[in-house]
């Protein structure tokens, strides 16, 4: 009888890594090396059909951004052509094809621009303006931001190198959103808020640089053969190349991934901070902001209810290197003073600030229009003025006109306005009109004309005669 083999560490150990090998086989299903590259380098080109679909797939975004329709978004990044100029930089520094490298950024550049300037042409005659939840989501980068992007390129160059092509690369095109944030770009260029174009291109360098960097981890781990050069002093340039193009891409990422951890790890440790430390019987946090700038980092809180002593609160500042925030700063604002009950006076000026900054706001959006209509008034003031020095004494005339001439039976001086059909030109006058007793001689005629003149004082007069 066989004696039964013996159970060992280094069996078990041995039969684990052939399981955990045969499990996560990446060589199953593989496509071939030439047709994985192939199919990378069709995508990098962004030329006629790819050129069109990445315009009309940004104004989509761009729409969605606008309206504030996550659905609308995500429809456009699924038919966004972006991938491929971005694999294909990881794909070129994975085999050392300088010439791809170049290709690939000269097209990313080229799709960039395009699509900056077509969601910055979308936004310019958008009557939508302001700035919804899911464009400002595309401004300010986070930790989550950097696993996303390497995670959706590990996944999307994984399914990119199968025989049998899966969902993949359109998933990882909507996890990443490599267009809102080129959207966003183009609403602050239209609107000339650089802080969104600033951190939504911050936001897409992040995104494009860990797809790159997931591309190339995935390639050499897969071993595609390496591009091999006759000449041997043109292949040391190529990698020397190579090299510096992966230092100048990595310290950029290296310190833009550090500052997102750092930010994200200071925003989590002031949370857990004021959810802990911050809790009052009579008052309550209303508001929190956490700043990281040149002047520090500080934690600003606003409080609602009975006011905390300047003594506690210092005393809660001493505990912040509790939650690995040593050199941060607490900032607590209070709009009240009584120490038993609420300040009514105090939420009471608090109302009237807030009107008066909401009337202030609204006067300087609108103080173009506000100016304009203050002209306008005053030119119908002006225009009321002149027509009242126009208006005619009529009765100090008809008095007059009696030892002038008692043959004028009925008399009436007014401004009026003449235009000339033939030129469509106006003109102003003021036109007279008197009935005689008795049929008027020239003479007669005449004399009304100038008395009329000089007592109106105006050379622009006609007097019409009955």
């Amino acid at each position: 009888m066989p004696a039964k083999p013996k159970i060992t560490a280094g069996a078990i150990a041995r039969d684990l890594r052939l399981f955990l090998k045969d499990r996560f086989n990446l060589d199953e299903d593989k496509a071939s090396e030439q047709q994985t590259i192939e199919e990378i380098k069709k995508g990098v080109v962004f030329r006629g059909t790819n050129l069109w679909i990445l315009m009309f797939a940004i104004m989509v975004a761009s729409v969605g951004l606008n309206v504030n329709s996550p659905a609308v978004i995500i429809g456009a990044m699924l038919i966004s052509p972006l991938m491929g100029p971005i694999m294909g930089i990881g794909l070129g520094v994975g085999i050392n094809d300088l010439e791809l490298i170049v290709k690939a950024f000269r097209n990313l550049a080229i799709a960039v621009g395009i699509s900056v300037l077509t969601s910055a042409a979308y936004f310019w005659i958008s009557p939508l303006n302001d700035a919804q939840s899911e464009l400002l989501a595309r401004t300010a980068p986070t930790l989550w931001d950097v696993l996303i992007a390497l995670f959706g390129g590990l996944a999307g160059i994984v399914a990119g190198s199968r025989k049998e092509k899966s969902n993949a690369i359109p998933g990882v095109a909507i996890a990443t959103a490599l267009m809102p944030p080129l959207c966003t770009a183009g609403y602050g260029l239209a609107t000339a808020q650089w802080n969104y174009f600033f951190g939504a291109f911050y936001l897409f360098f992040i995104n494009s640089v860990f797809i790159s960097f997931s591309t190339y981890l995935i390639v050499r781990l897969l071993r595609f053969k390496t591009k091999d050069f006759v000449d041997a002093a043109r292949e040391r340039r190529v990698k020397q190349s190579i090299a510096v193009f992966i230092i100048l891409t990595i310290i950029p990422s290296i310190y833009t991934a550090y500052r997102v951890v750092n930010q994200s790890i200071f925003e989590r440790n002031a949370q857990q901070f004021i959810s802990q430390e911050l809790r009052f019987d009579n008052c309550q946090v209303i508001g929190k902001n956490f700043v990281d700038d040149e002047d520090g980092r500080r934690i600003e809180v606003t409080l609602f209810g009975e006011p905390v002593d300047d003594a506690r609160l210092q005393e809660l500042e001493k505990r912040l290197p509790n939650y690995n925030l040593p050199r941060a700063r607490l900032v607590v604002r209070q709009g009240y003073n009584d120490k038993d009950t609420l300040d009514l006076a105090a939420i009471e000026k608090m109302n009237l600030q807030m009107r008066a900054g909401i009337i202030e706001d609204l006067y300087k959006r609108n103080e173009e229009i506000l100016h304009n209509k203050d002209e306008r008034i005053r030119l119908l003031e002006d225009e009321i003025l002149r027509m009242r020095s126009r208006e005619v004494p009529i009765a100090d005339f008809v008095e007059e006109v009696k030892v002038i001439n008692q043959n004028v039976q009925e008399l009436s001086v007014s401004p009026a306005v003449i235009s000339r059909i033939d030129s469509a030109r106006f003109d102003t006058l003021h036109l007279a009109f008197a009935h005689f007793k008795r049929r008027p001689r020239r003479a007669e005629i005449k004399q009304l004309e100038d008395w009329l003149k000089v007592r109106v004082k105006t050379e622009k007069l006609r007097l019409v005669v009955n």
